[in-house]
């Protein structure tokens, strides 16, 4: 029998993205799921082992979508930019978009794709809100670089990055409703108790389930 998931634990047995698994925490168990750049399959992997989900899955790299199909898995090759629009209306219960939507080329569009395709939509990124981020700005006078921003300036997949504040009024401005955000540190725990501008300052990532 699988160890029960803990989505506190920094390096937990099935991955270590923990947006990961407050994503799954999130779906409902025997849920249709579509995942958006859905890489190696981790997130697919566990939704169907943990929840039963009947899962599908779309990513850009070749080398991604072989990994997922090794596994049995249910992934084609394509793009969150472009390929969405193909899907039917409410064809998901949950349409999720993980630490994908700084590097699209239209964010807003994505969302507006994700929100039509799926009854709920779940999206995480990381927050360039972070204290590091801003430290690095500002004293060191350059791009920065952390755990969930690694690469430079110059070879960086993230062209939209954006903070937990700025998601929230694009969510305003859209008319989405959010049901659920959480921010989490550096060390993947959730700043639950936080207030907004607080959670904008040490959350180093976060994690949204939204609806229409």
């Amino acid at each position: 029998m699988n160890a029960p998931v803990n989505p506190r634990s920094v390096r937990p047995p099935e991955t270590s993205r923990v947006d990961l698994l407050l994503i799954a925490e999130m779906v409902k168990p025997g849920s249709r799921v579509l995942d958006i750049g859905c890489g190696d399959g981790t997130l697919l992997r566990i939704l169907a082992d943990k929840h039963g989900v009947d899962g599908r899955g779309i990513e850009l790299s070749q080398a991604g979508v072989n990994s997922c199909v090794a596994q049995g898995l249910s992934v084609i090759q394509g793009d969150a930019d472009d390929d969405l629009a193909y899907y039917p209306d409410l064809a998901f219960d949950y349409a999720i978009l993980s630490q994908t939507i700084q590097a699209t080329y239209n964010p807003r569009h994505v969302l507006e794709q994700l929100l039509r395709i799926g009854k709920h939509a779940v999206v995480s990124f990381p927050n360039f809100g972070h204290w590091r981020v801003r430290t690095q700005l500002m004293f060191g006078g350059h791009m920065p670089r952390t755990n969930n921003l690694p690469e430079g300036w110059y070879d960086t997949p993230n062209i939209h990055l954006c903070t937990i504040k700025d998601f929230l009024a694009l969510c305003e401005d859209m008319g989405v409703k959010v049901e659920r955000a959480i921010a989490l540190n550096a060390y993947g725990t959730k700043l639950v108790s936080m207030p907004l501008f607080a959670q904008n300052l040490f959350g180093e990532q976060a994690v949204f389930l939204l609806s229409r």
